[in-house]
């Protein structure tokens, strides 16, 4: 069972999993713009503003994952967050059995709450994907305009749109996504949090993802630990991982390995 509500809690260690995300079709996240310019794009995707380089933000990242297993779960979405809605587990009893409350936490005000599990990092565009995308004649800054046409099912008139996309191929990393292991079942939810990763593949990332855009890969995956307390040094697992379908062929060694160095039973 999880840490006792109103006990204190202690930091056992740390899980790394860092790796490659690969847009195997055009990806779409907005950069969410209160005005649109003079000649400039109505769906902008998100640059950093000094390289002007697209980029994940972890938030983004994080978000999808808790809501494809929030529906897996089939959880309550009785909190607002702006203009969504997301599962918070109102009670103790029900916070202790969810693993979405667990790995991404619920607001400190609640009685039962306690520190968030997981940390994902934002994602820059790696330098080899943004140096070729440089040689090429794309319509924008390291992306495609792509043109939808609405149709009015009442009047039949055209309403064109252009979206913004980095193109299919692109890459970016490092990913990175840290999991606080404390005690309880932790390791449990760790695995949960591959489950969400494995579903994203499955789904889509940002927006448009139902007409194609959206859809992404894991790569070069290396998990590494490590364990809390003065001077202990991160150590990875013998080798890096292919694809999440590689990880997942060897999720029960690497998660017997993962215990070893925490010092845990489960």
């Amino acid at each position: 069972m999880s840490v006792a509500t109103g006990t204190s809690i202690r930091l056992k260690g740390k899980i790394f999993i860092e790796g490659r995300i690969r847009a195997v079709t055009g990806l779409h996240i907005g950069a969410g713009r209160a005005a649109i310019e003079i000649g400039g794009q109505d769906n902008p995707v998100v640059r950093d503003p000094l390289t002007r380089r697209p980029y994940i933000p972890g938030s983004s990242l994080k978000g999808k994952i808790r809501s494809l297993l929030e529906r897996r779960d089939g959880l309550p979405l009785n909190q607002a967050i702006g203009q969504s809605r997301i599962h918070i587990c109102k009670s103790p009893a029900d916070f202790e059995r969810c693993a979405v409350c667990h790995i991404f936490g619920i607001p400190g005000n609640e009685p039962h709450s306690q520190p968030t599990r997981l940390v994902v990092r934002d994602v820059p565009m790696t330098p080899e994907s943004a140096h070729r995308l440089d040689d090429l004649e794309l319509d924008a800054p390291y992306a495609e305009i792509k043109w939808e046409v609405a149709i009015d099912r009442i009047t039949s008139a055209a309403n064109p749109r252009q979206v913004e996309r980095v193109p299919a191929g692109a890459e970016f990393g490092p990913a990175q996504l840290v999991f606080s292991v404390y005690e309880g079942d932790d390791p449990t939810w760790f695995r949960t949090l591959i489950d969400g990763l494995v579903m994203l593949e499955d789904d889509y990332l940002g927006g448009y993802g139902s007409r194609g855009s959206g859809r992404v890969e894991f790569a070069d995956l290396v998990v590494g630990v490590r364990p809390a307390g003065p001077g202990r040094r991160r150590v990875d697992y013998s080798r890096p991982f292919a694809s999440l379908a590689d990880l997942l062929g060897e999720l029960d060694a690497l998660m017997s390995w993962v215990n070893q160095q925490l010092g845990s039973g489960k």
